[in-house]
């Protein structure tokens, strides 16, 4: 007989205090509904979306009110993704990680995990009410846009194509051009 052992967040925590995780490195590890997550290292164009993005999240970000994490992860309560990247409120310590009361914007850069990212891990975030999740879906060239968390799911769901321009809700004004972000030799 075989059995599935169920994780809470604070055991993850201690596991990975006490380095359980180290020599899985550079895999990233995650802690989903009570399950141990594994990813592939990011290859160059995940990278580089990621990299686009960190840059125009610090350009485009109020310093004194948003805090910008790249692929470290949140606590939701028994769960600690860790999404490419966070805009969360500013912290007054360096010693905790976000929880999901705190996440603005959570974006995750979908190369080949679209489907995940689509799909359980938009559960997971609308769940624990993050008000704003982008898919940025590089095969597609389009952002999901997820909004409005609302009993366990997202209510608004926008796929939003490569000519267009989208704005955090936290900073309406800001926008980011999308033909720029997918436009990788430039």
């Amino acid at each position: 007989m075989s059995a599935i052992a169920k994780l809470s967040g604070k055991d993850f925590d201690r596991m990975a205090l006490r380095g359980a995780f180290v020599d899985l490195e550079p895999m990233k590890v995650e802690l989903i509904y009570g399950e141990l997550r594994f990813a592939n290292p990011a290859g160059p164009v995940h990278e580089a979306e990621i990299q686009f993005l960190m840059e125009w999240s610090i350009l485009n970000s109020d310093a004194q009110e948003v805090m910008v994490r790249v692929q470290s992860s949140i606590d939701c309560g028994d769960h600690r993704p860790e999404p490419d990247l966070v805009w969360s409120r500013r912290m007054t310590t360096k010693r905790i990680r976000p929880t999901h009361t705190d996440v603005l914007l959570l974006i995750e850069v979908a190369d080949s995990s679209t489907e995940q990212d689509l799909g359980e891990k938009a559960k997971l975030y609308a769940e624990h009410h993050i008000p704003e999740y982008w898919v940025v879906d590089v095969k597609a060239e389009q952002v999901h846009v997820h909004r409005t968390p609302n009993q366990g799911r997202y209510q608004s769901i926008q796929s939003i194509g490569k000519s267009a321009f989208i704005s955090p809700l936290c900073q309406s004004t800001t926008t980011l051009s999308l033909a720029t972000l997918f436009d990788l030799d430039s």
